[in-house]
């Protein structure tokens, strides 16, 4: 049996969903352009996180493995929207975001269901994000001005994925939990 202490991946994949998430926000907000999101799309939110999942598939997390391969394939997928639509490649309207952002927010409630059961700080930044999904899913079909609600709503769930990415961090180090994640909303078993 080996003892060798192995680090929990989950902290590069809540920083990736943190950060690109927060800046797609400050975008959506009209205060930064669209290249920075697009460049942590791909690589912070897109493939850190996906190595993350992957990791977590290793440590025999499946929650960790869906959460993290899926939204960094979001965030490769939502560049590549873009990309496409920059060089006029493949171009999507606002409808077929709309549609993309429908089927990530009913993958989101099966996440969300699931993150009711982990700890109070998972189920609260995975409340906020299916609220942010269902928001934005509004503004693409015919309601623009919930986009800028989304946003606040989505800086807080960003916020959330970062209090556990620094919960798990500093916890570690301090070799005491000194940011506490709460109980889990729904009891197991």
């Amino acid at each position: 049996m080996s003892t060798i202490k192995l680090a929990n991946p989950a902290v590069v994949g809540l920083g990736g969903f943190g950060l690109t998430t927060l800046l797609l926000q400050f975008h959506n907000l009209g205060l930064i352009g669209l290249g920075p999101v697009v460049a942590m799309g791909f690589v912070f939110g897109g493939l850190a996180q996906m190595i993350a999942g992957f990791l977590e598939q290793k440590m025999g997390n499946n929650f960790g493995f869906a959460a993290f391969t899926s939204y960094g394939a979001f965030w490769i997928g939502l560049g590549v929207i873009w990309i496409c639509n920059h060089f006029n490649i493949y171009n999507s309207t606002g409808v077929d975001v709309g549609f993309y952002l429908i089927v990530w927010t009913l993958l989101t409630l099966i996440l969300w269901i699931a993150s009711l059961f982990i700890h109070g700080a998972m189920a609260f930044t995975f409340t906020a994000l299916v609220i942010g999904f269902i928001l934005l899913d509004l503004a693409h079909f015919g309601f623009p001005e919930l986009t800028v609600w989304a946003a606040y709503v989505l800086i807080i769930c960003a916020l959330g994925a970062w209090y556990m990415m620094g919960g798990i961090i500093i916890n570690d180090v301090a070799n005491k939990p000194l940011l506490k994640m709460g109980k889990p909303w729904l009891k197991k078993g």
